[in-house]
């Protein structure tokens, strides 16, 4: 067996953003001893707290179908007033118990998790009549934490404005991904989504509500976002807004040679005047040929791409979006023909598309619903999420893509790598990230089954030493 061995600041990245402990598939359970006495009969949570099966099997799950860890009970608080009661209640206790709060569940191994504990189902205090207010003289939205990004979306937009950093995938509340992250092809850009927050409400862990920002409880601030929820739960975020575009010009281009396809990104990102998103991906000869991103294709090059892929067995997709509107559309139209002319892909391979805005960032709902159809989203998802070095990237390539990915032959989903700028994130924040001025995303966004999602996990697990004990941990995909 070949065997490719790191550089340990790759290691102990990974190790240090992507490792949280969990629990394997376990029978379900309620143990409501670990609760103080008192709770359940609590007027306080009366008819919010329920430790009915339902909920507790549902507060047990996640998107990533791989862990169930069952809380003793969950509360649906109808106010931000429910959660600091609750906390107030942990903290005072003589035997304070675990809380979690839990969004749109799209986690992937207990992260929202609350074994013998409360999850929060944070989506119960969602109002339609309020939540979301937006002003257009200040530029931002003040947005309650337990709406979707989607829903963000569609309220900015009737007003003619946008936020301007999202995540890939749009069904994840604005609490959950501040907690983490939220990146995607704009960071390189805008940076994550925590880098375009102007102030927030936080629940501490005393059960205060705590106004912060750069310049009030600033350490607060910096360190709710992307803390994973371990310095308290976000329930209101002032989001920064621009004016909306109305169109997406959405080229792809495919590489067989990596050095060429990181040159290019990494030239594209530098530029001032450059994409507004940019994301790569790896397409591997073993690959689904069902695999959501292939919709964008012409159904027509379908069989010259699987010709190319199975000649090279690995290559590679560089995707790049221009925003415009009706002012801008010939402009855009020259500039992006001036970024085609400067790349080297492999001439005969790009391909376009023009869309509405809404359509473009909303383009993996398509995926979703497809797969729902299929009965092929609600499966497990061994997901894992690295950032690593610009300089490691081309071993990483070598060792990994073509060697680990290959080799064992069962890769099934989306595989990204992209770069990202550092300037663009903040280091009092949470987020932990590589030292170098430019570094990449790379995703293993993979479905599985759930006779074979161990073996997903065993691949995971190759990219780690092998002194790190892989028995007492997980790999968590932020």
């Amino acid at each position: 067996m070949v065997s490719y061995n790191f550089p340990s600041q790759i290691h102990l990245l990974m190790i240090t953003i992507l490792v949280i402990i969990t629990t394997l598939l376990t029978p379900i359970t309620t143990n409501t001893s670990s609760l103080p006495w008192n709770i359940l009969s609590n007027d306080n949570f009366a008819g919010k707290l329920t430790t009915a099966s339902s909920s507790v099997e549902s507060a047990a799950t996640d998107f990533g179908h791989i862990t169930k860890i069952f809380p003793s009970a969950v509360l649906n608080p109808s106010s931000v007033q429910d959660i600091t009661d609750l906390i107030k209640l942990s903290f005072d206790s003589q035997s304070s118990f675990p809380l979690a709060a839990r969004g749109h569940g799209h986690s992937h191994r207990g992260q929202a998790a609350a074994k013998d504990g409360v999850v929060v189902n944070m989506r119960s205090m969602v109002n339609r009549d309020r939540g979301i207010k937006v002003s257009r003289t200040g530029l931002y939205a003040d947005v309650d934490s337990a709406w979707l990004w989607i829903e963000v979306l569609n309220k900015t937009l009737e007003l003619g404005l946008t936020p301007v950093s999202w995540t890939d995938y749009l069904y994840l509340t604005v609490g959950g991904t501040l907690s983490n992250g939220g990146i995607s092809g704009q960071t390189f850009r805008y940076g994550p989504q925590i880098s375009n927050v102007l102030e927030m409400d936080v629940i501490t862990g005393k059960g205060e509500i705590a106004t912060c920002s750069k310049d009030m409880n600033s350490d607060l601030f910096y360190a709710a976002l992307g803390g994973l929820g371990q310095f308290g739960i976000i329930t209101r975020a002032r989001i920064k807004l621009e004016l909306a575009p109305k169109k997406a010009k959405w080229l792809r281009f495919l590489y067989t040679d990596f050095s060429e396809f990181t040159r290019d990104q990494e030239r594209l990102i530098s530029e001032t005047n450059g994409p507004h998103f940019l994301e790569g991906s790896v397409m591997l000869d073993h690959g689904p040929p069902d695999n959501w991103r292939s919709t964008y294709y012409p159904p027509s090059e379908h069989m010259r791409i699987v010709s190319m892929v199975k000649q090279h067995r690995v290559i590679y997709c560089l995707e790049v979006v221009k925003y415009y509107d009706e002012t801008s559309q010939h402009s855009v139209n020259e500039e992006m023909e001036e970024l085609s002319d400067s790349l080297n892909y492999e001439r005969g391979f790009v391909y376009e598309k023009d869309v509405t805005y809404m359509d473009f960032l909303n383009r993996v709902r398509t995926g979703e619903l497809k797969l729902k159809s299929k009965g092929k989203w609600d499966v497990p998802h061994p997901w894992l999420n690295l950032f690593v070095p610009k300089s490691q990237i081309s071993r990483f390539e070598y060792g990994v893509f073509k060697g680990i990915i290959l080799r064992n032959n069962i890769t099934t989903g989306p595989l990204l790598v992209y770069p990202m700028n550092r300037n663009k994130w903040n280091d009092r924040m949470s987020t932990v990230i590589p030292e170098e001025d430019v570094f990449y995303a790379v995703g293993f966004l993979r479905s599985a089954s759930f006779d074979n999602w161990d073996d997903y996990e065993k691949e995971n697990m190759e990219l780690f030493p092998p002194e790190y004990d892989s028995t007492k941990s997980r790999f968590s995909a932020l």
